[in-house]
């Protein structure tokens, strides 16, 4: 579905279930940038209800993340740009009855892509809304 992920190499995945921290489950890299896809998990049938990214950034502005700490991937799935989302995503698998979320991280922009994560998280709402014909629900309700 989203075959442009597949060139990049520098990637990974963990779950969220019910009663786990975020925080500590997340695996995705401190100090890069990328994209990220949440998957629920519920009743043996998965949606994509989010998608995600660190947004536009340049190489200058990846310098400044990679050594300050701040502002990466790991922090932009914990924490979001308002609601800390270690505390909405598991609220919202408790109201709605989801068992698990798998989430998704791709590096964009490194040594050997230079793919400004916000024009990849573009791309991907854009594909989500020619196969659904809608954005993920989450997307625009959270």
């Amino acid at each position: 579905m989203f075959d442009i992920l597949n060139k990049y190499r520098q990637n990974g995945h963990f779950f969220l279930i019910s009663g786990d921290e975020l925080n500590k489950t997340c695996n995705a890299p401190e100090k890069q940038v990328g994209v990220f896809l949440v998957y629920a998990l519920k009743n043996g049938k998965i949606e994509i209800v989010f998608i995600g990214g660190t947004g536009d950034m340049n190489k200058r502005k990846l310098t400044v993340v990679q050594n300050t700490g701040t502002g990466g991937l790991k922090d932009e799935l914990i924490n979001g740009p308002d609601t800390p989302r270690k505390i909405l995503w598991p609220g919202r698998m408790e109201e709605e009855n989801i068992e698990a979320l798998d989430i998704y991280w791709y590096i964009t922009l490194n040594e050997i892509h230079n793919d400004s994560p916000g024009k990849v998280e573009n791309w991907l709402f854009e594909r989500h809304y020619e196969l659904f014909h809608r954005l993920p629900r989450w997307n625009f309700d959270l």
